[in-house]
This record gives C-alpha cells, structure tokens and sequence, in this order.
C-alpha cells in the first residue's frame, strides 16, 4: 500500500498474506488494470495481489508477532492457490476480488494457523471462523461508488473463471505498518533451516 490514506488506516497493524509471483499475479495484474480503466480516478487498490490469512493490531510487539509466525512458517509447506471467480464483496465494503478457490492446502494453511494463534495471547483483528473465511485477493475497494455505479461494476466484471491460474506459493509476507510506512518481511514456508533453529 502507498496510498497515503490507506497508510494512515493501516497505522499500528500487522498482516500475514500470500503475495503470488507467478500465473496468479499474471492474472491479477491484467484483470486490475482493466477493472481500473472503467472506475473513478479515486477508487483506491492494492498496489500488489495477495491473500490475507490474518490480521494483528501489535504495534509494540512487531518483533513477537512475527518470531511466532516465522515459527509456524517454518512447519507450514507451501500452498497451491488457483483464481476460480471475480466476484464482490456487497455493501457497506464494496470491494472487487478476485475469489480463490478453497484448496486443501490453503484452507489446512488457515486452520494450522488459527491452531498456532490460539496458544498466543496476540490481538488478531477482522479474523472469522475458517468456513466463513472467503478467500481472496482485493482488487479495488469501490465503497465510495453509489449504488446504481457499484452494482453495474459488479454485474460487468463478475464470472467464474473455468481452469483458472495456479500457482504454489512457497513464502508468506509478515507486513507491518509504522510512522506511515509500510514494512515486510518474507517468511519462507517449510524452511528446514528456520525448523533447526527453532527445536535448537
């Protein structure tokens, strides 16, 4: 996020996302920019496709938060993530997404971390149960359209999408933000090295 007014609703979170590299972030790249063409110029998006697996409000435990996460990082194996519609997020958030599909490696990639979370005492924000979790990467926040405007978006864009992108992502990002900046940091999943230093 760079928007100024994103950062400064942002201040003092942390988040743990997937940010894919590959076919997905193809996909979601071209899908954004032509999305954006046809929106106001003040329509706000992220600047880079990813999913959220959690949200934190930390700001004076960032280090702790994100030891912990690495931790479970370190045992999580990578995940597949496949786009398999473009759909919304209805009023009062109208948001456009690009829906991912509930692949079991993404979906044991939510449960094992909501298992590691609750040994924790750390304050997870905007977090649900894991069968109302829609997964999904933010295309565009469009809550300042009226309704006439958002429904006809929606109604344009929205489809399923038939043998759609995939890609296995291997990494997260733990991202924090702080003074107006945004910060991240790539934890590798599976990482043997990251394991080894944990059980020593």
């Amino acid at each position: 996020m760079t928007g100024s007014r994103q950062l400064e609703s942002l201040e003092g979170q942390q988040y743990l996302v997937l940010r894919p590299t590959g076919a997905v972030a193809e996909f979601y790249d071209a899908e954004q920019s032509a999305l954006l063409r046809g929106l106001p110029a003040s329509i706000t998006h992220p600047d880079a496709g990813h999913v959220t697996l959690r949200g934190f409000s930390e700001p004076e435990r960032v280090d702790a938060l994100r030891s912990a996460l690495a931790a479970w990082a370190a045992k999580q194996p990578p995940v597949d993530m496949r786009v398999c519609a473009i759909d919304g997020f209805p009023p009062p958030f109208q948001v456009i997404i690009a829906r991912a599909e509930r692949s079991p490696s993404l979906v044991d990639a939510y449960a094992s971390l909501t298992t590691a979370l609750d040994a924790t005492d750390f304050d997870r924000i905007g977090e649900l149960p894991l069968d109302e979790w829609v997964f999904h990467l933010s295309l565009a926040y469009a809550g300042t359209l009226d309704e006439r405007a958002w429904g006809d978006t929606l109604e344009r864009r929205r489809r399923e999408i038939a043998d759609g992108p995939t890609e296995t992502i291997a990494e997260v990002e733990f991202v924090w933000y702080r003074a107006g900046v945004e910060h991240a940091e790539v934890l590798p999943l599976g990482s043997k090295t990251a394991l080894a230093a944990e059980l020593d």
